[in-house]
């Protein structure tokens, strides 16, 4: 069973695009219709190649999340860079996103945002494993509904330049909620609870607040174990 979201958090009208996305637009609409009106012709055809990716790099299209308190949403679309235990046991999976992907993020869970922490940092392109450590990035912890206690980081990358937040500290989100957004090309680092099971592996291609990354194990009785 799957519902459609609405977007929580920033004002929203019918068009599916991320209104951070407006201040970049507007300004390169604007000289396209002048280049234009002067005849510019080697100008205009680049400002509108420009235009078109800048529509497509702030899209913000809505998505059929699938129903579960024990599903582990994918944060972020893009493909799987990265899988392995972590020394705390958890298990950490990233996703990179070029520049081609929708970077508007999403919760994995439903849960309370306990803790944020924005850390400045270099702009390293994010598909180098040093660049989790070293670039800007937004670190999320999450207690969920369903007890688990979860984490993931927004990292920014060689052409992202800012790491967009929706969601504050206290804030309750569903799954699948839109909780911010990187300009630019970036990564999103899932911290996954040893109780679940992965349910992609490194190479795979993932959709925000669609692909299951992970799925919470049930004991002999059908019943998710207790946390």
């Amino acid at each position: 069973m799957t519902k459609e979201l609405p977007l929580f958090g920033k004002p929203r009208g019918s068009i599916p695009f991320a209104p951070e996305g407006w201040r970049f637009v507007i300004p390169t609409t604007i000289l396209l219709l002048v280049a234009w009106a002067l005849s510019w012709s080697v100008i205009a055809p680049l400002l509108f190649v420009l235009l078109l990716f800048e529509l497509n790099f702030f899209r913000d299209p809505e998505r059929s999340v699938p129903q579960g308190e024990d599903l582990f949403v994918c944060p972020a679309d893009g493909k799987v860079i990265r899988s392995e235990i972590t020394d705390q046991g958890h298990q950490r999976v990233d996703i990179f996103m070029n520049v081609f992907n929708v970077h508007v993020n999403r919760a994995p869970l439903a849960g309370r945002i306990t803790h944020m922490q924005y850390v400045p940092g270099k702009f390293v392109n994010a598909s180098f494993d040093h660049a989790s450590d070293e670039n800007e990035r937004n670190r999320f912890e999450m207690e969920c509904d369903n007890g688990a206690k979860i984490a993931f980081t927004q990292v920014s990358g060689l052409l992202a330049r800012r790491i967009v937040s929706y969601v504050e500290v206290g804030d309750h989100v569903e799954a699948g909620q839109r909780i911010g957004m990187i300009r630019f090309g970036s990564r999103v680092n899932c911290e996954i609870p040893a109780d679940y099971t992965l349910n992609v592996k490194v190479g795979d291609h993932v959709t925000a607040g669609v692909t299951i990354v992970a799925r919470k194990q049930k004991d002999v009785r059908g019943e998710s174990d207790a946390d």
